[in-house]
């Protein structure tokens, strides 16, 4: 009886989990089990595997062949087992050395031939392995980009598994084979060179768009089609601080893990926008076997832009609610249970009414007044008191729209702003787990040393008294008000700031 050992990686979400892979060899009748909690996709690599070492060369013993997958407790996804199980089999039978492969982890989907295939999350789980101390991997060839973005460990791409056994020691004829690939990235090339400069006629918009950026703030756009809702959201990210390694590491973690091939660390915040017909599950992310993210998760440390919003399912809306509040997301199935990082700002835009013309001068609104309150309580209260830009947007005359004339608001002018007002807020929450105005307490602001003068206060008080913000609103006042202060170098807010906050909020004047 001969036994080997190797290593793999078990996705939970974005958290990896180490996997030692045995096999193990026995004089019974010939048979191929796999235990340790595999999924159907990994039950099927039995014969992926007897066919792959048979046409890399690799004589395995007929005999009965036991596969334990451990920690047995951990439900293990996927055919990225393939190479791992190959391996230890190869290993288990006498054609590899079970000393070469103990220290390495191995990444891949075997094809009936012997090449190796891409799969995805690799990104993440190698990731796993570099901080469980492993010093290297082996992955399919179309992973390697991504894989070598992992500092701290030693990546080997491979073709087949012949090539695979020939690294580790193993006297295999390696066949010449084109590695099966992945497709080319398809990102959206125009992304950053979307300006605030091509804003017209939208110095109230851009103005909140510039304090959303700098403190983090979620908004949402209203106004008739054509008046420049998307048009603005669209140029978020190119005021938003570009991220940095850890974080850029985070957010293509999270494309490894819906699939999409990454090619280099994108500093550039991601913005997704999913089309109004997305259901829960799309927003959210799940799978009924294997766990993946949705475009909440797909947005995390970027925007999040729903358009035609009351257009969206009422339970998609509401899942919102939970990663706004947390930074989270936690997808729960009968098999499994994956938790997502999720912070991302929230740009909402919604029309008047349905067709759009509701309180638009010289426009003709056709839609009954029923219809027109259906539409506008399509959202929550609950996820509106989560907002904390409120901003009613007009169409541009005729007479700017036509004049050709740009912005003096560009976006590298608008960016250097918000990265002053952001290091102003770092330097005020030093020592704390927050960094912008946006995710502060509200009862750090509305108590001790940074409760402002009762005169300061004044208008939102009354706001509150008179029932036209509820108390979260007003903690999400405060927090927009701290944020026009630090875009204007002040200390602490004052009247003015607190005025403009309100307006911003619910629309009210001091």
């Amino acid at each position: 009886m001969s036994t080997a050992r190797t290593w793999a990686v078990a996705l939970t979400g974005v958290d990896g989990h180490m996997v030692e892979v045995e096999a193990d060899f026995s004089t019974q009748t010939p048979d191929f089990k796999i235990i340790g909690l595999p999924d159907k996709a990994l039950g099927e690599a039995v014969q992926r595997v007897w066919n792959a070492c048979s046409n890399a060369g690799l004589d395995v013993p007929r005999r009965r062949l036991t596969v334990n997958l451990s920690p047995a407790s951990l439900p293990k996804h996927g055919s990225g087992f393939d190479l791992s199980i190959a391996v230890a089999t190869a290993a288990a039978g006498g054609v590899l050395p079970p000393e070469a492969i103990r220290s390495t982890v191995h990444i891949g989907e075997l094809g009936l031939d012997g090449r190796l295939r891409p799969v995805p999350g690799v990104l993440p789980a190698v990731y796993a392995a570099a901080r469980a101390g492993f010093e290297r991997v082996i992955i399919p060839y179309a992973n390697a980009a991504e894989a070598a973005l992992v500092p701290g460990i030693e990546v080997r791409a491979a073709a087949s598994l012949g090539e695979v056994a020939a690294l580790h020691g193993a006297e295999v004829e390696v066949p010449e084979v084109e590695p099966v690939g992945m497709p080319a990235q398809d990102g959206d090339a125009g992304a950053t060179a979307l300006d605030l400069a091509d804003v017209v006629g939208q110095e109230e918009a851009v103005d909140a768009l510039i304090i959303a950026a700098a403190g983090g703030h979620h908004m949402m756009l209203s106004g008739p089609p054509g008046a420049g809702k998307t048009m603005l959201a669209r140029r978020l990210p190119g005021i938003l601080p570009l991220l940095d390694d850890a974080e850029a590491l985070e957010v293509a973690a999270i494309r490894s893990l819906a699939g999409e091939p990454v090619l280099a660390l994108d500093t550039v915040a991601p913005f997704v926008a999913p089309h109004h017909s997305a259901s829960s599950a799309a927003l959210v992310g799940g799978g009924s076997r294997v766990a993946r993210p949705g475009a909440i998760v797909r947005a995390h440390r970027g925007v999040l832009f729903l358009d035609e919003t009351p257009e969206f399912q009422r339970v998609a809306l509401d899942a919102l609610r939970q990663p706004l509040e947390s930074g989270r997301i936690e997808v729960h199935r009968a098999g499994f249970t994956a938790s997502y990082p999720a912070r991302f700002q929230l740009i909402l835009a919604m029309n008047p009414c349905p067709c759009g013309n509701y309180g638009v001068r010289g426009a003709e609104c056709t839609c009954p007044p029923m219809a027109i309150r259906r539409y506008a309580s399509r959202l929550s209260g609950p996820l509106r008191d989560r907002i904390d830009i409120d901003l009613q947007v007009a169409r541009v005359a005729a007479s700017r729209a036509t004049s050709g004339e740009r912005s003096a608001t560009t976006s590298a002018v608008a960016r250097s702003a918000v990265l002053a007002a952001r290091e102003a807020a770092a330097e005020r929450w030093r020592g704390s787990p927050w960094r912008v105005n946006g995710e502060v307490p509200g009862e750090r602001l509305r108590h001790g040393a940074l409760r402002l003068p009762a005169a300061a206060r004044a208008p939102l008080d009354r706001a509150l008294e008179r029932g036209t913000v509820t108390l979260r609103a007003y903690d999400r006042v405060l927090r927009i008000a701290w944020t026009a202060a630090d875009l204007a170098g002040l200390t602490s807010p004052g009247i003015e700031e607190l005025g403009r906050a309100l307006f911003l909020k619910k629309g009210l004047l001091a």
